[in-house]
């Protein structure tokens, strides 16, 4: 059973938000929980939320801490701290774009190819 909360912290992330609890043991020592909250939307409107926790106890604070922070700077010095997501969407919009610019091009040259062609009735095949 969940012990008493002793302090919170909340991070919202878009449709994520996380949740960062201090509480007690019944000896009434400390842990940490952390729980990721999802929310989801039903094909109705409705919507639920998906929870994940996870217990962190004072022992393995360091370590964890310590594997955290190498994961998290790997990831910077690889990927850099923009978000991939949001550079995919930029990328997208400068497709979409070039594509409708594609398109009006396509259609100037579809005006002039079709007198190239030959006008056919299928009443003659």
């Amino acid at each position: 059973m969940e012990r008493e909360e002793i302090f919170s912290k909340t991070l919202r992330a878009g449709r994520r938000t996380y949740f960062f609890d201090v509480r007690s043991t019944k000896a009434g020592d400390y842990y940490l929980t952390l729980t990721e909250s999802k929310k989801f939307t039903n094909d109705d409107g409705s919507f639920h939320y998906k929870k994940h926790k996870i217990y962190l106890y004072k022992e393995d604070f360091k370590e964890f801490s310590d594997i955290l922070n190498e994961m998290t700077d790997y990831i910077i010095s690889e990927k850099g701290e923009e978000v991939i997501s949001e550079r995919h969407q930029k990328d997208f919009k400068k497709e979409e774009n070039h594509e409708t610019n594609n398109d009006e091009d396509n259609e100037d040259s579809k005006d002039n190819s079709s007198n190239e062609f030959t006008d056919v009735s299928f009443d003659d095949i």
